[in-house]
């Protein structure tokens, strides 16, 4: 069977997109795992996968996989060209609608030249909200590192777990080195993105984000509300950032008590078919 997909990216953070509403394929993890190959598969950070919703009043479901085959809750970039998606795919005409994802419900919206709008939902700063292992709620945590190393950090979940770090020069920070410790951290039991910000002024930072499951990646859409929200709650920011990575830029807004949002661009690469039996067994 030919399975149609797209190729699309949001600032480089790079996705495979299938519409499991119009066509029907079981897609588990090593089968995943091979399509995201970047010399024997496919290629991308992640996979976004189109489904009918579960819930009422709401258009569309959303299931994001990691290129390594792990299901995450929420993905900034993923949601934005999600919407792109379903709107150039005559799935909807609405330029404005509800997405059911395992983080709860998203409403993107569509403006011109392909950026997209999203109202990303209340951050969460609380550890069991993370999940993050602490005693009680602290603006910033010390992180045991390796080699008697500590990282301070703040933690937000904005549809899934991020670790922000405030660093001098993000060019220069030790993403490679750093990024997986915190990944992978004990207090963090569902693992974590790992966020890198360099503060330029009030109203523009740089960041770098270690994603979990993929690595490094050119962008993360919720790593950077997670960071711009970070820097806001803590006083270092007003309440509009332009947050600037390795791909591009995202524009976020938060207010204390309010919803964040998000504003940026999407691109369509390309669209194919392929055999999965070539990637199965």
């Amino acid at each position: 069977m030919l399975l149609e997909f797209t190729k699309m990216h949001g600032l480089g953070n790079d996705f495979m997109v299938i519409d499991l509403i119009s066509q029907r394929a079981y897609l588990d993890a090593t089968i995943i795992r091979r399509l995201a190959d970047r010399h024997f598969g496919i290629g991308f950070d992640q996979l976004l996968i189109v489904e009918s919703p579960d819930l009422p009043n709401v258009d569309f479901k959303y299931r994001i996989f990691n290129a390594d085959g792990s299901e995450v809750e929420q993905c900034g970039n993923g949601v934005r060209c999600f919407a792109r998606f379903v709107h150039d795919r005559q799935l909807t005409n609405k330029t404005k609608f509800k997405v059911q994802t395992k983080a709860g419900i998203v409403e993107p919206e569509l403006g011109q030249n392909g950026w997209v709008r999203v109202n990303m939902g209340y951050p969460k700063f609380l550890p069991a909200e993370i999940p993050f292992a602490a005693d009680e709620p602290e603006v910033l945590y010390d992180l045991e590192l390796a080699e008697d190393q500590q990282l301070k950090i703040d933690v937000v979940n904005m549809g899934n777990p991020h670790a922000v770090t405030v660093v001098p020069d993000v060019l220069t920070a030790d993403v490679a080195k750093i990024g997986p410790q915190v990944e992978s951290h004990t207090r963090f039991p569902e693992r974590v993105n790992a966020g890198f910000m360099q503060i330029i002024d009030e109203n523009n930072v740089r960041l770098r984000v270690f994603e979990r499951g993929v690595g490094e990646t050119l962008a993360c859409g919720t790593g950077a509300c997670a960071a711009a929200v970070s820097g806001m709650r803590r006083g270092l920011l007003s309440s509009k950032v332009k947050v600037e990575l390795a791909g591009g830029s995202l524009f976020i807004e938060w207010r204390e008590g309010d919803v964040v949002w998000m504003t940026g661009p999407t691109a369509t690469v390309y669209e194919g078919r392929l055999d999965l039996r070539y990637f199965q067994g």
